[in-house]
């Protein structure tokens, strides 16, 4: 908590010292400016005094808090100075605006709202300099060590103080100790920026009463309405202490190079990303100079881009907005920009695929059309096209293959200068599709890093999205990501079916670590949050643009320009996907049926160049041109248009062209991010007030229902734009609406453009990112995979690679053993990958694949040695491993998840003896199963029906995943009813485990057989209690096994060290199951070591990489057993090493040299005396046939 002193002590004595009340500062700041923020000040010097910054958050906006109550100074006051005219008897301060750190100006009675404003307008006082009068709270209204937050209003400083007496429970022993506590806090924790101070800090913040309603804004819950002893969710918050690093493909300024080769920069406030905030923000980006890219060359070309040698003249001059520049090669950059990301992603993500253009269409004019049109650059048009290359949508032989090498290795560049910029700590924020695949660079090498992206693009049907040749690759670099982020929840609906369909990944509301559910993709064991919130405009900056003095003149200029006439005004970029032929051609219909109005209505139409669209920029203005020459032949002056360069049409002539018109147009027919509604309707909010009321029918929106916007903008008239009879009633609609209406639909547009704006669109986006539970538990993610294909897995804690020393340590001191090793992914290859294979292998159309020699033998030697139970614990039936395995002495099956058990017996070749896990007498259930599942497999194509001599399986993994899902948790609520008086279990695998729907006899799983295993083993083998556990499996159905068995190992453990120290819980991924049963069973000294088979989310405490490793881990166990049986007797020093201090020395035995081992049988007390060798090369030979046997055994 920061101390505020008294400013004066007047007359006051001090008398034992002053008393501390605890108070949080609340101020509503409803016109704040565009990256202002405000700072609560003591003194009149704003620079030198002691000032404290104000925060808010999404929830809380537009009232800013101190984040930690403040400790103020209560003066004892004497008897003879008690008037209340006295100076001391009051506390007086202001709030000060602070523009990039930089103090600004004083609070104004403008920044009050507008109630406040007009309650208190008579009493507003100022002093002779200009200033404000400061608020003053009297000190005799607090107590002595309790908690206030005062409320106030920005500008407003008439009236009694709104203050609020807070009830909590206090932690320490007095406040004077609580002072003592944080009298030497540091200037960090003085300003409240502390982000490590408790909750209940955070949520004393928030709170406050219920006495200023001023505007939209909900009250936050006094923080006396909690229970202080009750939990409450922790409460993200984002301090100046937080770094953030943006990442776009250009950065958002402005440069400028002067006739004598100085650079300056300036804030580009149009684009979204400029806007300025309390935090501590890197910008990282491409810079733009003189044309279309630059970054690199030389001369005085368009396209050259920042002179090279001139670099650091840009660096320096973007160095003090915190802007990084990429510097990118230009034809690099061109074949990423233009080549792939708006000739590729950019039609595939606006839902088009131009499948049937052909080479002559592309990049070619006809003739006549080239005479209308000014020539355009022919960099533009190499790399235009609507597809890969120019032809078929496959490519032309290596052309994708180029696009695709551009499109990387932007990426890597831009992953360079991050990493070089990124401290730890710090958010990563990455913006646009031209940067889809920066995540995966990024995690691979700071891979605690959290990582944001938003889209401002729409996101395509997995249809469309399907037909580009790198879909996984574009996926998993979105997934690498922490969040994703899009403008609406259908662009975020269509993302998550892609994942869904292309990659097997499962989506839903999962729960998060503060205790509430987010949309979110489970990516490999990690939970990647999916948010659609759209982004706002800032209404400050606008109204800043539209009252300049250029601004209005332009405004009377174009409405004298057309004077009593309404005006339409449309601004799109000139190609196809704006729509602009729909809006001319519903014009032209409106005009035909409705000819009264011709002469009374102009459409200004603005065209922005669009050269990187080539052949579809010259398609659509030949035509647009075309069809204004026809409207204006037959109703002359009624379309204005014009076309121009982007640069022309910034944000000021923008403002003052949707200022002179009535009604705004936005037809596309498929957009993304489009704020020109949201502007219009800031420009006519003047509308709404009396004064306003100029008599025009202005105000009004059409807007597609193809465009983002149109989802926020719920008082706008709608359309289908491919439905022109529709845009043709707008126009109608537009012209006669009611006044009533036209002020209700203004109105309702006008609330989420002056409630969402693009701070607090952006607050909102990186509260939900910080709060990504990632640094807490790094142990938890691992990176697998090579190149595009490297992703981040969540695992717990100290999920590492099996340990094969370990293992063969152990394996080594056991005098009872047991294996369990799962068959197919395990110690064979798995034949079940492919859904053609997995069908085959039902039909008994594909002979599955056999144990090789080199694995046969390893079990062969493990099976001899009498300390060894081994058993290979499969789902396939009782034959297949009969055929396969049965030529193996003393190994055990359990065949169909252990339903079946064969025990380990000396004979090898024909018929097993086999006993059941449970009782399987009634198979009347089975002909119902099938019966059903006959009927759900005639009605979803690519499922079938899979039978075994236990259970019955319905496949749908090669149906359509949505359509078999649906029709499998139908098929299993249908079985769940009609075989409820069966002794049957029902399972559902979702996609990522083969997608099936399983009927199997009650309690039947790999964990029971495994209980079970271990409970009868010492009636088939007198090898006492089990001391050693190696167990190894690869997919869903050995995760019952593991964890069974990871829970008996940990038992076993628990019981040997008593409560010596405390234990680490298991992970909450593992099914607890009571497996006291085989405490009689289990040595106390037991080692378990649990492994799965590839690094994936598992209950298993270790991994192994691949089969291969499996194989190499079992023969180095028949190592160890080829080791004791030549030389038994025998300890290494790791031997020695790994030994218990606690086991008795009597066990070891007496280590014996070459030469007595053959006479050891006579005993020891009839040995003769050791032969002593006369030289070094006689004692060498002796020892070499010892050193071959030595070998190294552990790796």
């Amino acid at each position: 908590m920061a101390n505020l002193p008294p400013q004066s002590k007047g007359g006051l004595k001090e008398t034992g010292g002053n008393g501390l009340a605890q108070v949080t500062f609340r101020v509503r700041c409803e016109k704040i400016g565009h990256g202002e923020s405000v700072f609560l000040c003591q003194a009149d010097n704003p620079v030198g005094g002691n000032r404290i910054p104000l925060f808010t958050t999404a929830k809380s906006y537009p009232w800013y808090t101190t984040r930690t109550p403040l400790s103020l100074s209560l003066p004892v006051a004497t008897e003879s100075h008690t008037t209340s005219s006295d100076e001391s008897l009051f506390y007086r301060y202001r709030y000060a605006i602070y523009r990039s750190g930089v103090f600004h100006r004083w609070e104004d009675p403008s920044d009050g709202s507008d109630v406040e404003e007009f309650r208190h307008h008579e009493d507003v006082r100022r002093h002779s300099d200009g200033v404000l009068n400061l608020h003053q709270l009297p000190l005799r209204l607090f107590q002595d060590g309790e908690l206030y937050a005062i409320n106030d209003v920005l500008g407003i400083h008439m009236g009694p103080p709104d203050i609020d007496h807070i009830k909590v429970r206090q932690k320490f022993s007095s406040v004077g100790s609580l002072a003592r506590k944080n009298s030497s806090a540091s200037a960090a924790s003085l300003y409240g920026l502390n982000s490590n101070r408790p909750a209940s800090s955070s949520a004393m913040s928030d709170s406050a009463g219920s006495k200023k309603k001023v505007g939209f804004a909900p009250q936050p819950t006094p923080s006396h309405a909690h229970d202080a002893g009750t939990p409450k969710k922790q409460a993200v918050h984002l301090t100046s202490s937080d770094g953030l690093i943006v990442v776009s493909a250009f950065l958002p300024v402005h440069l400028t190079r002067s006739d004598n080769g100085e650079w300056s920069a300036d804030w580009d406030y149009e684009a979204l990303l400029s806007m300025q905030t309390h935090l501590r923000v890197t910008r990282v980006g491409t810079v733009k100079w003189r044309g279309w890219h630059g970054n690199v060359g030389g001369g005085e070309s368009r396209e050259s881009g920042v002179p090279a040698e001139e670099r650091h003249k840009v660096e320096a001059a973007l160095r003090h907005f915190n802007c990084v520049p990429v510097w990118v090669p230009t034809s690099l950059f061109g074949e990423m920009y233009n080549g792939f990301c708006k000739g590729v992603l950019w039609p595939i993500l606006h839902n088009v695929a131009s499948v049937y253009s052909s080479p002559t269409e592309v990049n070619s004019a006809k003739p006549d059309a080239q005479k209308q049109i000014e020539p355009y650059e022919p960099d533009f048009a190499e790399y235009s096209m609507d597809d890969v290359a120019q032809g078929p949508i496959h490519g032309d032989g290596g052309r994708e293959g180029e696009l695709w090498a551009a499109f990387t290795a932007v990426n890597r560049y831009f992953t360079d200068v991050i990493i070089q910029c990124f401290n730890e700590g710090d958010l990563i924020w990455i913006h646009g599709f031209h940067l889809m695949i920066l995540p995966s660079f990024l995690t691979r090498r700071i891979s605690m890093a959290k990582i944001g992206m938003f889209f401002h693009t729409p996101f395509p049907s997995s249809e469309i999205f399907r037909t580009l040749w790198c879909r996984e690759d574009l996926l998993r670099g979105m997934l690498n990501a922490d969040q994703v982020g899009f403008h609406l929840f259908e662009y975020a609906r269509h993302f998550l079916t892609c994942c869904r369909r292309l990659l097997g990944l499962n989506y839903g509301m999962f729960p998060d670590s503060s205790g509430g559910h987010n949309l979110a993709i489970d990516m490999n064991g990690r939970h990647v949050s999916v948010t659609s919130i759209h982004a706002g405009v800032e209404p400050h900056v606008l109204h800043q643009v539209l009252t300049h003095r250029s601004t209005v003149e332009r405004v009377e200029s174009i409405r004298s320009q057309f004077q009593n006439k309404v005006i339409f005004v449309a601004i799109d970029r000139m190609e196809s996907l704006k729509g602009i032929p729909l809006k001319l051609i519903a014009l032209e219909r409106f005009l035909q049926r409705c000819p009264e109005w011709a002469g009374k209505i102009v459409v200004v139409q603005v065209g922005i160049s669009a050269y990187e669209r080539g052949d579809d920029y010259t398609k659509t203005r030949n035509e647009v041109l075309s069809m204004v020459t026809n409207i204006n032949d037959r109703w002359p002056n009624t379309v204005q248009f014009q076309e121009c360069a982007e640069s022309e049409m910034r944000l000021q002539q923008r403002m003052a062209l949707l200022k002179a018109a009535d009604v705004v147009m936005v037809t596309t027919i498929r957009d993304g991010l489009n704020l020109i509604p949201l502007e219009f309707t800031i420009a006519h909010l003047d509308a709404l007030k009396e004064q306003g009321r100029d008599g025009r029918k202005r105000g009004l929106c059409i807007l597609s229902e193809f465009s983002s916007c149109t989802r926020v903008m719920r008082g706008a008239l709608h359309v289908n734009p491919w439905k022109i009879s529709e845009i043709a009633t707008a126009f109608y609609q537009a012209l006669t609406m009611s006044e009533d209406e036209r002020m209700r639909r203004v109105s309702i547009a006008s609330e989420f453009v002056t409630r969402v704006t693009t701070q607090r669109w952006a607050l909102a986006v990186m509260l939900d990112l910080k709060g990504v539970q990632k640094n807490e538990e790094a142990g938890r993610y691992a990176g697998a995979g090579l190149g595009l294909g490297f992703r981040l897995l969540g695992m717990d804690s100290g999920f590492d690679p099996l340990d094969a020393n370990s293992v063969a340590r152990a394996y080594r001191n056991a005098k009872s053993r047991l294996i369990l090793l799962d068959y197919g992914g395990t110690i064979l290859a798995n034949d079940n990958l492919d859904g053609l294979q997995r069908f085959q292998f039902v039909k008994k159309s594909r002979s599955p694949s056999v144990p090789q020699s080199r694995l046969i033998s390893a079990l062969k030697e493990l099976c001899s040695d009498g300390r060894n139970s081994v058993f290979v614990v499969s789902g396939k039936e009782r034959h297949s491993l009969t055929k396969t395995l049965c030529h193996v002495p003393n190994l055990g099956l359990a065949a169909e998840h252990g339903m079946f058990v064969s025990w380990p017996t000396s004979k090898v070749g024909g018929k097993r003896r086999w006993e059941t896990l449970v009782p399987n007498q009634d198979q009347s259930w089975r002909s119902i199963a099938i019966t059903i599942m006959e009927v759900y497999t005639s009605r979803t194509h690519g499922s079938y029906i899979e039978e075994t001599e236990m259970k019955v399986l319905w496949q749908y993994r090669d149906a359509d995943p949505e359509f078999g899902y649906l029709q499998s948790r139908e098929l299993e609520d249908h079985l769940s009813n009609v075989l409820r008086g069966f002794a049957v279990d029902i399972l559902h695998g979702g996609v990522e485990e083969g997608g099936y729907v399983e009927v199997r006899p009650k309690g039947v799983n790999k964990g029971v057989v495994s209980m079970h295993i271990i409970k009868n083993l010492e009636k088939f083998a007198n090898k006492g209690r089990l001391e050693f556990a190696l167990v190894i499996g690869d997919d869903h159905c050995d995760e019952p096994m593991l964890s069974v068995m990871r829970q008996i190992g940990r038992r076993a453990y628990d019981a040997q060290i008593g409560k010596k120290e405390p234990l680490a819980p298991l992970p909450a991924t593992i099914a607890q199951v009571d497996v006291s049963s085989c405490d009689d069973h289990v040595s106390t000294r037991l080692q378990c070591f649990t492994s799965t088979v590839g690094k994936k989310p598992s209950v298993a405490a270790n991994y192994v990489n691949d089969v291969d490793d499996v194989h190499e881990l079992l023969e180095s166990l028949v190592k160890v057993t080829t080791r004791e049986t030549v030389h038994s007797g025998f300890y290494s020093v790791l031997d020695l090493k790994s030994m218990s201090e606690t086991a008795p020395r009597a066990t070891l035995k007496p280590v014996l040299s070459m030469g007595e081992l053959h006479i050891s049988q006579h005993g020891f007390n009839n040995q003769p005396p050791a032969k002593v060798s006369n030289n070094l090369n006689e004692f060498l030979g002796t020892i070499e046939h010892d050193e071959e046997d030595e070998e190294d055994i552990f790796f």
